[in-house]
């Protein structure tokens, strides 16, 4: 499958992936689902967003048209719930009910993205090294002030 789709990795600041921002399986199970009861604007990534990553690929003179940030909106929102449909797949077989950073790079492995998956683990274990030295540093600050 990997071998008829190519991706272009995008910068790390661009990813939406932490380990905070998990998924209860509700919310998985409502992505994709096509019974009329989502809007197509609810299912998609909001176009602002897909059009301001792609101008950091591109030379700053470029232009992007319209059609080209729709296409591009359609394709990441159904990569989105393609990975997100594994990642749940793979928590109901452990009777879990949360996706988690971890699932997800899981998820892009099981799918044949091996390149993707495994920068972004390295991604995901740098950001959650940075949030437990926040909170460290949170803490020491809290205690300073008492």
């Amino acid at each position: 499958m990997s071998s008829l789709i190519s991706f272009k990795m995008v910068p790390y600041r661009s990813l939406l992936l932490c380990s905070s921002c998990e998924m209860t399986q509700e919310m998985v199970d409502n992505i994709g689902a096509n019974d009329g009861s989502i809007k197509e604007q609810d299912r998609l990534l909001p176009i602002a967003n897909v059009g301001r990553i792609m101008k950091q690929i591109v030379p700053p003179n470029a232009k992007i048209s319209k059609e080209a940030k729709e296409t591009m909106q359609d394709c990441v929102s159904e990569f989105i719930g393609f990975v997100t449909s594994e990642a749940s797949e793979k928590c109901r077989r452990e009777r879990r009910k949360t996706v988690n950073g971890d699932d997800i790079c899981c998820a892009m492995e099981t799918l044949g993205f091996d390149d993707y998956a495994g920068m972004l683990r390295r991604y995901l274990h740098r950001y959650r090294e940075l949030e437990g030295e926040k909170a460290n540093q949170d803490k020491a600050m809290n205690n300073t002030e008492k």
